[in-house]
């Protein structure tokens, strides 16, 4: 419903958890990734940057979600520099996605350990399905949603 995979919700709602919102100064994309595996995701650094970068790159997104400084990567297939080298922060647009959470407009579930609480979807007050798309792959089913 608000057309994101666990990873980039996880992301998305740890960086507005942790802080690192539009007003915010850029931080080290390495302490993203960091609080999100600590809290919210346990499926290795590499994963999440990854994740963490397509939301920052206007190729892969119309409308990125995530403000970036530094090298994310290039649309010819470069990926981005080592997380230790980039900066981010959410972009204005993304606290849409986030608008209201406080508010118990969705359901929150326990984290993979129980100590944490996370969203089982994000409020989403901007189509991002419709605007950003999506593409992957899952249990033998292909998506690409342009």
């Amino acid at each position: 419903r608000d057309g994101l995979k666990p990873v980039h919700r996880r992301v998305l709602y740890a960086m507005y958890d942790g802080g690192y919102r539009p007003t915010s100064s850029f931080s080290k994309s390495s302490r993203v990734v960091g609080e999100v595996m600590g809290n919210y995701h346990p499926h290795g650094d590499a994963a999440i940057y990854d994740a963490l970068a397509r939301l920052v790159q206007w190729w892969s997104l119309r409308y990125p979600l995530v403000a970036g400084q530094g090298n994310f990567g290039t649309p010819g297939n470069l990926g981005p520099a080592a997380p230790r080298y980039t900066e981010c922060k959410m972009a204005p647009l993304a606290m849409e996605m986030v608008r209201d959470i406080d508010e118990e407009s969705v359901d929150f579930q326990d984290n993979y350990d129980g100590k944490n609480q996370e969203p089982t979807i994000l409020p989403a007050r901007f189509p991002n399905l419709l605007v950003n798309g999506s593409e992957g792959i899952a249990v033998g089913m292909a998506t690409r949603i342009p």
